[in-house]
């Protein structure tokens, strides 16, 4: 029985597909962001999210057992140094997929990844937009505010 074995194989063989997810998840770690499939994309979350956690603790046993996964010195340090310290006090969620799109080509669904701290136009919108929680929308809370100061400038 195949219980609880469910996931996307992507049309490839284990070792290809481990190839494949790896390479990604290099990509990720050195460029930030990368143009991919939705169902790639999808996969290399599950694949990179728990690579990045075990970032978080600077070990040699940590670092072990990332390299088993990347084989790339240079992706393992600048995941342990740069990444390791933005992402210290984030509790999960390191990666964001944003649909872009549908590709020319075969119409395949088109994402981009990126991880979530280095996105400064988000970053920025975030820090500039209060969370203000009203019931009203903006458009009806407007001419009731513009009513009361004309009623004021004609009772004078």
């Amino acid at each position: 029985m195949r219980h609880n074995k469910k996931f996307n194989h992507l049309g490839r063989k284990k070792a290809h597909r481990d190839a494949l997810l790896a390479n990604m998840a290099k990509s990720l770690i050195t460029h930030k962001r990368i143009f991919t499939t939705l169902a790639k994309a999808k996969a290399l979350r599950v694949y990179v999210e728990p690579l990045i956690n075990r970032a978080k603790e600077d070990s040699t046993n940590s670092r072990r057992v990332v390299f088993s996964y990347l084989q790339d010195k240079a992706v393992v340090t600048e995941l342990f140094q740069e990444v390791s310290k933005k992402i210290a006090d984030r509790p999960g969620g390191y990666t964001r997929i944003l649909k872009t799109g549908f590709r020319l080509g075969d119409n395949a669904a088109m994402a981009m990844i990126e991880l979530v701290d280095y996105n400064e136009n988000m970053l920025k919108e975030k820090a500039g937009k209060k969370a203000t929680r009203t019931r009203r929308s903006k458009k009806a809370a407007a001419p009731a505010a513009e009513a009361p100061a004309a009623e004021a400038t004609s009772a004078e």
